[in-house]
């Protein structure tokens, strides 16, 4: 493992996506939503992830230069298309639309098409709760989970967030609803690691525990996948996640009239569709009463019965917020393989090598 500071890392980010074409703004705000995941705890979508924008755009899937555009709008709503260009611009531009709405109108609704990879789908609720409101945050992907009583790639991870004003920490919560991400598979293939049962199955169906053949199938095309949030068949309720995901399907590609999961090159997806909504508390009551309640019962929660063993009850985004204050102080982990595929970047891209702690 190598360390590095907060601030070296968001150097890097910068120097990297600056190098690559993208303005200071646009750097800035990619760096942004990298930095977050890394800071959060979320090492799946942080440096972990720049090979695969750094090959996206290289590729030319990712289009350097284009500029997000409303398509369609409405008082409260609004239809973008993302003319391929990189996804953290593209969704920082849609929330902020959300926000703006909500803040004039007590809600606002974002759908966007022909995105790309956006980060943790967290950051953009985040940008809601710095501005006093509450939101929600969702992507398709690239096909990579089977349906229950499946055995083909059907639909994306497509992860829901939501977040809500709260004290001490505000209710955060970003998840897939498959059992597990992508970029988590692709870390445990960089550790060498076996995957758990019942994160994927082989094409017959059985449990598969090879992250490697797992990033192989889904690179190809093959039968087998990602499992449902909830796990295969209905006895540990597979089919819930599975009808999750289908519901982000149509508030992503099915709303905005892009690309569904299936249609997509990729398992990340090079064309993938977005939805943000934000809303104010104050709609329904005294905004500072609405989030009183909610610390209240977040810290009924924390405080109540515990199973033997165990200490602490967590709520959603507490763990994230403790682990920022630790990078803060001590520095940002990041694995071998992934230090390694920086300075490959830096190298590629002429520009200064990654500096760690130690």
């Amino acid at each position: 493992m190598t360390v590095i500071s907060k601030d070296a890392l968001e150097y890097f980010f910068l120097s990297v996506f600056k190098a690559e074409g993208f303005t200071d703004e646009e750097s800035s705000e990619i760096a942004d939503v990298l930095l977050t995941a890394d800071l959060f705890g979320i090492e799946s979508h942080g440096a972990q992830r720049l090979m695969y924008y750094h090959g996206n755009i290289g590729s030319g899937s990712v289009h350097v230069g284009s500029k997000p555009e409303i398509i369609q709008e409405t008082p409260v709503s609004a239809l973008v298309d993302g003319h391929f260009g990189m996804g953290q611009n593209v969704s920082v531009f849609g929330m902020r639309l959300a926000v703006k709405k909500a803040k004039a109108n007590g809600i606002g609704m974002v759908s966007v098409r022909n995105s790309s990879h956006f980060g943790i789908a967290g950051y953009y609720t985040k940008m809601a709760l710095d501005a006093g409101l509450a939101a929600f945050s969702m992507t398709n992907t690239g096909k990579i989970m089977v349906p229950t009583f499946g055995r083909e790639m059907m639909l994306g991870t497509n992860p829901i967030a939501f977040a809500m004003p709260a004290d001490p920490y505000p209710f955060w919560f970003d998840a897939s609803t498959t059992v597990v991400t992508l970029g988590k598979v692709e870390l445990y293939t960089k550790l060498g690691k076996t995957l758990p049962t019942g994160w994927a199955i082989r094409p017959d169906g059985e449990p598969q525990t090879d992250a490697r053949d797992v990033n192989a199938s889904v690179l190809s095309g093959e039968m087998g996948g990602l499992l449902p949030l909830g796990g295969t068949g209905e006895l540990t309720s597979g089919h819930k996640g599975y009808g999750l995901g289908i519901m982000v399907e149509a508030l992503t590609g099915i709303l905005s009239g892009g690309l569904i999961s299936p249609e997509m090159n990729g398992a990340h997806g090079d064309h993938t569709s977005h939805f943000f909504m934000a809303f104010d508390p104050s709609m329904f009551g005294n905004p500072e009463t609405i989030r009183n309640r909610m610390s209240q019962y977040l810290q009924m929660l924390r405080d109540s019965e515990k199973l033997p063993g165990q200490s602490r009850i967590y709520t959603p985004g507490e763990k994230a917020w403790e682990h920022l204050r630790q990078c803060e102080q001590n520095g940002i982990c990041l694995d071998d393989a992934t230090w390694a595929e920086m300075n490959r970047i830096a190298c590629e891209l002429g520009i200064e090598p990654p500096k760690g702690l130690h």
